[in-house]
């Protein structure tokens, strides 16, 4: 089996999350844009299907189009195992993605606080003015949130004795807010033990080494999700 996977070829973005959880449950995917191009990927979005996703990331695996970071990753987690057995542990999983998704969700929209269809240059006296209150506030509540569900499990993972696709997205999100803000970051990591020893243990998992070093894997950049603009960075 070798899964399809829809993405913006440049970008880490929402396709990440997926990726990462493609490599570490072992599951063999075509990254299609990134072979074909991002007009391809604009021409298979036009495709007629049964289940048309609105806007990648959709991975075409097991017969199935799935789109949507959280549900793709739901699927994986129950049909591939990578998420806990038990019905509690797997929406559990899936709760702690989609808490993911509103992290994500909050910090593109630092930068684009008015509109998505204006350029950041366009928005940066109020990008500056959502950057603080992001910084002071949004981060530290989220970062809290997933420390104290690690100190509850005890385990070094989120849902348990083992990984699952959310220590995976954790790990991605956590690396995506130390390249936005590596200044505010460095100043409050130390509040988020628990929350850094899962970014160590994912990026050490003999699962994903191999990918992480390898030119699959796309960095940071001032397209995405996850940018760095020094001027809404602060300690």
């Amino acid at each position: 089996m070798t899964a399809t996977l829809w993405y913006w070829p440049s970008i880490p973005g929402r396709g990440e999350f997926v990726r990462l959880a493609l490599a570490a449950g072992g599951i063999a995917w075509h990254d299609s844009a990134r072979e074909l191009g991002a007009g391809a990927l604009i021409e298979d979005m036009a495709q007629d299907r049964a289940t048309p996703p609105f806007a990648p990331p959709y991975l075409e695996i097991d017969g199935l189009t799935i789109a949507q970071t959280g549900a793709i990753l739901a699927y994986l987690g129950e049909a591939h195992g990578l998420a806990p057995t038990d019905p509690a542990g797997r929406w559990f999983a899936l709760q702690l993605q989609l808490t993911i998704a509103d992290v994500v969700a909050e910090a593109h929209d630092v930068h684009h606080p008015v509109g998505t269809s204006l350029y950041y240059e366009d928005q940066i006296a109020e990008a500056k003015r959502a950057a603080e209150g992001f910084r002071a506030e949004r981060i530290p509540k989220f970062l809290g949130y997933f420390e104290a569900v690690l100190a509850r499990t005890g385990t070094g993972w989120l849902t348990g004795p083992r990984w699952s696709h959310a220590d995976l997205s954790l790990f991605h999100l956590v690396q995506g807010l130390h390249y936005a803000f590596p200044q505010r970051m460095a100043a409050i990591e130390g509040d988020y033990p628990r929350v850094t020893a899962l970014g160590h243990a994912v990026a050490t998992l003999p699962e994903l080494v191999e990918y992480l070093a390898s030119d699959r894997r796309i960095g940071f950049n001032e397209d995405g999700i996850f940018r760095h603009y020094p001027e809404l960075d602060a300690p």
